[in-house]
């Protein structure tokens, strides 16, 4: 894996951030650390604004277990660039830019060369709690600023509130991906969203601006108003309610289901069309084992199943 960083670049930089305490309470304090000095690659980020992400949550809490404290949480960082390297010609000192949920990969496999560092079979590195290249426990954006190779950060336009651009960095772009991907912004095709948390509103928002029809599904009545008067959609059903679901039934070009809490997939699945599409969304380790039992209804109406 190729480093991040010149094998000259010896110097730290200082740093505050918010990390945990070395318990599972989730109470976070201040923090003193350093960050490694400007390689020629590199750019010096002076953060702004970072979101609150799930991921945040999980390894604060070590719900899985493996976190390394302590952790400095935080991987929707949006800021200005306060320091350019050498060989940085991609951004200048005073842009607006943004760095999501990694900051290396191997920049050498057909993944890296194509655009997709987030699936590097050699080693994507995450934001936070991970180990880098140099051995390094990667520290998020809970901090006063971040260096980062120039190819892990993204350019903000200068007119765009950098509060609003660094929700994008990680719950943007998990919908936005697959919407993509899966042709979901052709203009008068039908999407249900299945929670209206910060992945299915954010699903709503892209969907009106693709000029879709919009559904959205929850368990709560109390997100109603935000859903169709706030975010703009077409639609709202409570999920619950089963006879205004049958009269949903084969209606939907897709669903994104962002509802990470315990649900069953049958009732969603008979609203697709033949041929429609089930993007799971949320962060949920083996959410396949749930549906093993149904694959038959999938494959009966020629539906397909992805997540991501």
């Amino acid at each position: 894996m190729q480093a991040p960083f010149r094998s000259d670049s010896v110097s730290l930089l200082s740093s505050i951030g918010h990390p945990r305490e070395r318990t599972a309470s989730g109470v976070l304090s201040p923090y003193h650390f350093k960050r490694r000095a400007i390689g020629a690659d590199d750019i010096s980020v002076k953060i702004t604004h970072c979101g609150i992400c799930y991921g945040d949550v999980v390894y604060t809490r070590n719900k899985h277990e493996d976190s390394k404290y302590p952790v400095v949480p935080g991987h929707e960082i949006a800021g200005i660039v306060q320091e350019v390297g050498s060989n940085v010609h991609r951004f200048k000192i005073g842009d607006p830019v943004g760095v999501g949920t990694y900051i290396n990969s191997c920049r050498n496999c057909d993944e890296c060369n194509e655009g997709l560092e987030v699936q590097c079979p050699n080693g994507m590195v995450p934001t936070i709690n991970a180990v880098d290249v140099d051995g390094t426990i990667t520290k998020g954006g809970y901090s006063s600023f971040i260096v980062v190779h120039e190819r892990y950060c993204y350019k903000i336009p200068e007119n765009y509130p950098l509060a609003l651009a660094a929700p994008l960095l990680c719950s943007g772009i998990t919908v936005y991906t697959p919407m993509i991907h899966h042709k979901m912004n052709q203009p008068g095709k039908s999407l249900g969203v299945i929670g209206l948390g910060g992945l299915g509103h954010m699903a709503v928002k892209f969907a009106k601006a693709f000029g879709l029809n919009v559904t959205v599904f929850s368990t709560s009545i109390s997100k109603k108003e935000e859903a169709l008067n706030v975010l703009g959609a077409d639609k709202f059903v409570v999920s619950t309610d089963e006879e205004e679901m049958k009269t949903l039934s084969r209606s939907l070009d897709f669903i994104i289901d962002s509802a990470s809490g315990d649900h069953p997939f049958d009732p969603y699945m008979s609203l697709l069309k033949t041929n429609g599409l089930y993007e799971i969304d949320y962060w949920k380790f083996h959410w396949w084992d749930e549906i093993d039992t149904r694959n038959v209804g999938v494959l009966r109406c020629q539906q397909d199943l992805s997540g991501d």
